[in-house]
């Protein structure tokens, strides 16, 4: 009778915070509901954890798993504290790196240690295996390439496609025998073989890839581990692990596929494609000295701004480094009470990961009715007075439209050069993620006011109260 209430316990547990994960998704749809189905979906993965000790089979193992929640709380909680903005996509890749990490762990210890497995169950530990392993060195090579400690530029060698292919062959080829075998002291070690294969074959594939791809490998791989971790729920019979698996899986694959619609590019293209491996020569690589460029000051700037009508403000990741959210929202505050219009667009690959401007200028407050998405705000760049860039350099590049020679032909862009007017707020002329020029500075329209995004910001407002 008690095993029974515990069995109920445990299922009717699982079904609430099932819910709870699919509601709370949907509230993440929006920026206005987005907090709230962040608590909710906490909420449910609280409750699944909670209801996940009610498990028979767990009775003996207790103080393991909370030393090992006790732990992983730990280690997690310092660097969430501690990040800054500017290094939030580096802590989502690591963090969903460890998730695939852990669900092809998972699989591969049932497999070791449980007996007559069958056929079907194994096949979702081969491929459980498969997906979080290439998931988790995936996920470290875009740590590695976004916080810098390995170039971000692609990194081929010769026959590099073959390698992969012959790699992934061989994982195929002992993916089958491990099915057709099932159970069993060889099917065991082989299992082994194809974690230590697909752990090479993740890193091979995302050495080639540039960093402007960053945004659609990590949400790429973010869906990887959602496979991986719902092909474990099914290995372990755990009805909230297939649910919130599936959910992370099929969310990740949409926003995959947004993301490289974005970019105007195929996910193979993105995979096998090394973008920015070669550096285009021509108009669009052309260094900033060959090159008239336009300076101005925080003083001129600041009175073009507070005498316009309209202006629309590119945030790019210039905007993250320099921490510089909040004075942008108070130039666009002040703005706004000298009559100007004042709008955001929002490119969707801007940054280094999906979303990275919308949860940058969530920090600073920024109403998000004033958020405007590419394809909403593109037209009006037509009848805008000024355009003031900080910090987007790809995005806004003209190149993508006329330079067919460019790494980054035929990716929409923001139309910023059909602004009357364009200022741009810039450390250098380096070039962007894509390691090309951006045609857009010596555009005759485009004035530069180079330095820090937060101290020419804080200038920039200075001038427009004296204005």
């Amino acid at each position: 009778m008690i095993d029974n209430w515990r069995d109920a316990f445990v299922d009717v547990s699982y079904l609430v915070a099932s819910i709870c994960f699919v509601v709370s998704l949907k509230r993440l749809s929006s920026p206005a509901t987005a907090r709230q189905g962040n608590r909710l979906a906490m909420i449910g993965m609280a409750l699944a954890v909670f209801a996940t000790f009610f498990i028979r089979s767990i009775d003996d193992n207790y103080i393991l798993i909370l030393v090992g929640m006790l732990l992983g709380a730990a280690i997690g909680y310092v660097p969430a504290r501690r990040v800054k903005m500017t290094a939030m996509p580096q802590m989502v890749a690591i963090f969903n790196g460890m998730g695939g990490a852990t669900a092809a762990l998972v699989a591969v210890a049932e497999f070791t240690h449980r007996a007559g497995i069958g056929r079907g169950e194994t096949t979702s530990i081969v491929l459980g295996t498969i997906i979080g392993a290439i998931s988790f060195t995936g996920s470290a090579i875009a740590f590695l390439k976004l916080q810098e400690l390995m170039s971000g530029r692609p990194i081929v060698f010769p026959n590099q496609q073959r390698i992969n292919a012959a790699l992934f062959g061989v994982i195929a080829l002992l993916s089958l025998i491990v099915i057709a075998l099932g159970d069993g002291p060889a099917a065991r070690s082989l299992l082994l073989v194809i974690f230590l294969a697909t752990l090479a074959l993740g890193a091979l594939l995302v050495v080639p890839i540039g960093g402007a791809d960053m945004p659609v490998v990590i949400a790429m791989l973010n869906s990887a581990t959602g496979i991986a971790a719902a092909l474990t729920g099914f290995v372990l019979s755990n009805q909230a692990l297939v649910v919130a698996g599936a959910l992370v899986g099929a969310s990740g694959s949409l926003l995959t596929l947004m993301m490289a619609r974005a970019m105007n590019r195929k996910i193979t293209n993105v995979i096998f494609g090394a973008f920015g491996a070669v550096v285009a020569t021509g108009p669009s690589t052309a260094s900033g000295e060959d090159k008239p460029i336009r300076e101005t000051s925080a003083e001129d700037a600041g009175v073009s701004l507070a005498y316009a009508e309209r202006v629309v403000i590119v945030p790019g990741y210039g905007l993250a480094v320099a921490q510089a959210q909040h004075s942008v929202r108070e130039l666009a505050d002040l703005l706004a009470t000298r009559g100007v219009d004042v709008r955001y667009a929002i490119h969707p690959v801007a940054g280094r990961m999906p979303g990275h401007m919308n949860v940058l200028l969530a920090e600073a407050n920024v109403p998000y009715d004033d958020l405007y998405e590419m394809e909403r705000i593109n037209d009006d760049f037509a009848w805008t007075d000024v355009a003031l860039v900080i910090g987007a350099n790809d995005v806004t590049n003209p190149a993508a439209r006329s330079d067919p020679s460019s790494p980054i032909y035929g990716m929409p862009i923001l139309n910023v050069d059909h602004a009357a007017n364009i200022i741009v707020l810039k450390r250098s002329m380096k070039s962007g993620f894509a390691g090309i020029e951006n045609e857009l500075f010596h555009d005759p329209k485009t004035t530069m006011l180079f330095g820090d995004a937060k101290d020419s910001l804080g200038k920039l407002i200075g001038a427009v109260k004296s204005a």
